[in-house]
């Protein structure tokens, strides 16, 4: 197999892509959703959780799929996980109690700690050096493209209905066959590899950069979650427009990625972190007074070309990290960290909109950005990479 054939990477780019589809494609369903289900208890709150939900269940799974994956192959499970990715994506067209499509959310989740793990091993597997951190970039470039499509698609869909773009993670059925078609098991050492499992470790360093890649997570999720209902707040009635709104970030997350691979070749990692939180702090402080359309493209603008750098380069960094044997697992860690954060989101910053007003906490976020940014400049002396 040539790991260089473009239906090898577009394979790839397909199985990634299937991790941002879980998340952002119901965003422009949520205000539509919170008034079909006004009547339950908590029913805003927990339309709210539909679109994290996912996130918990992706954590907890990847912590199992690493070390399986370490220790019985990286594609073995693919095929009935791409099925039921499909079956439990879609259930929110089909369910009717909101606690049941909570359910077909937890196990769409379970779904995607699998494939995201996957994907990005096999991408640390079958690429070494320059050509691994610009196929990084182009991973994250790629899933924020599909981001574009997949949120401007669901809210041209929630104009309709809003369960209508339930049905969109069906597509994963496209992508099945061309799995078992052009991705191939790497070739390594089956006995040696299990007996190196025990006895590889990987620096303490990587522990420094799953907390962070939580943190970043917490501190950026609060975006697709709470922006559509500002948008509703200062008069944008489209969910077509509103997810155009949000899919503008990935779009700029997209050009940022897109350019880490040559960006990673003049800085370190502490240094690209460190422009990636400037750019967030920037990007919330426009959202902070964005009372028109105009500053939130701004916040939207300068958050995804943060976002672009962070997401590549905290995946990069665990690549060089994680010794070969237990590169699974490890990479199954930073997966667990990364919707960790994105579960814990919604529960650590929503509650702040009962204390702040919109405009503080998003001004308080940008201090906390901003002290970050600082942190990993004055970390970058510290560190290699």
């Amino acid at each position: 197999m040539d790991v260089n054939s473009k239906p090898t990477k577009l394979t790839l780019l397909l199985v990634s892509s299937l991790t941002i589809m879980s998340m952002l494609t119901i965003s422009a369903s949520l205000p539509d959703m919170a008034i079909d289900y006004k009547d339950n208890p908590n029913g805003e709150q927990l339309v709210k959780m539909a679109l994290s939900f996912p996130a918990l269940f992706i954590a907890l799974s990847a912590m199992i799929a690493g070390p399986v994956i370490d220790k019985f192959g990286r594609l073995k499970l693919i095929g009935p996980i791409l099925v039921l990715y499909a079956i439990a994506g879609s259930s929110g067209y089909w369910l009717k109690d909101l606690y049941l499509i909570l359910a077909g959310r937890a196990i769409l989740g379970i779904c995607v700690g699998f494939t995201m793990t996957i994907a990005t091993t096999l991408i640390a597997d079958y690429y070494k050096g320059q050509a691994r951190q610009q196929f990084a970039g182009i991973q994250i470039a790629f899933m924020s493209l599909a981001g574009i499509v997949f949120v401007s698609l669901g809210g041209i869909l929630a104009d309709m209905n809003w369960r209508i773009p339930f049905l969109i993670y069906v597509s994963s059925l496209i992508v099945l066959p061309l799995a078992y078609m052009f991705l191939r098991e790497p070739a390594l050492d089956s006995e040696e590899k299990h007996r190196e499992i025990s006895k590889a470790k990987s620096p303490k360093l990587i522990w420094f950069v799953f907390i962070n890649v939580m943190l970043m997570w917490i501190l950026f999720f609060i975006i697709p979650i709470q922006i559509p209902f500002h948008l509703k707040d200062i008069g944008m009635e489209s969910n077509t427009a509103i997810g155009l709104v949000i899919a503008s970030s990935t779009f700029f997350s997209a050009i940022s990625s897109f350019s880490f691979g040559r960006l990673k070749a003049k800085f370190d990692f502490s240094k690209l972190f460190a422009m990636g939180y400037f750019l967030m702090a920037v990007a919330y402080v426009c959202i902070a007074f964005g009372n028109n359309l105009l500053l939130i493209m701004l916040g939207m603008l300068f958050s995804g070309l943060g976002m672009g750098l962070l997401i590549p380069n905290a995946n990069v960094w665990v690549m060089q990290l994680a010794p070969l044997e237990i590169r699974g697992r490890e990479i199954g860690r930073l997966t667990t960290f990364w919707f960790m954060g994105q579960f814990l989101s919604p529960l650590i910053l929503l509650p702040l909109l009962e204390i702040f007003n919109h405009q503080q906490m998003f001004n308080t976020l940008a201090i906390i950005l901003g002290l970050m940014a600082c942190l990993f400049f004055f970390f970058q002396n510290h560190s290699k990479g």
